[in-house]
């Protein structure tokens, strides 16, 4: 092999080897992304469940409120928006580990009943 076959075969492998850690790098860091969308999902999915236990009808808008998962303080905040039907809400749940609710990791949509009795 002359010296320039080696040359070009270092040059190939190199690229090849940069487009990987690029590759590896980027699934890292997606991982992570995935991992808050998805306590910041189970924050939301508790607080809709504790919702829809209670009685008062129709729900507060605009509450909010913070909880401990995974080590870390999340903080959520509801919107209630009135449909059609008197008996049926929407809710809103948004998410985030902003103190100040200015950003958010996730939100969820669900509807609440208006209990009976």
């Amino acid at each position: 092999m002359t010296l320039l076959e080696v040359m070009v075969a270092l040059f190939i492998f190199a690229m090849a080897g940069t487009a990987v850690m690029k590759s590896a790098t980027e699934h890292l860091s997606s991982v992570g992304d995935i991992e808050q969308v998805t306590f910041a999902t189970w924050v939301a999915s508790n607080r809709l469940n504790q919702l829809k236990l209670t009685t008062q009808w129709p729900p507060k808008n605009n509450q909010k409120g913070s909880i401990e998962m995974a080590d870390r303080t999340w903080y959520w905040q509801q919107f209630i928006k009135k449909t059609n039907d008197n008996g049926l809400r929407q809710v809103e749940v948004k998410v985030g580990l902003d103190e100040n609710y200015q950003s958010s990791v996730t939100s969820v949509i669900s509807y609440v009943t208006q209990p009976e009795g």
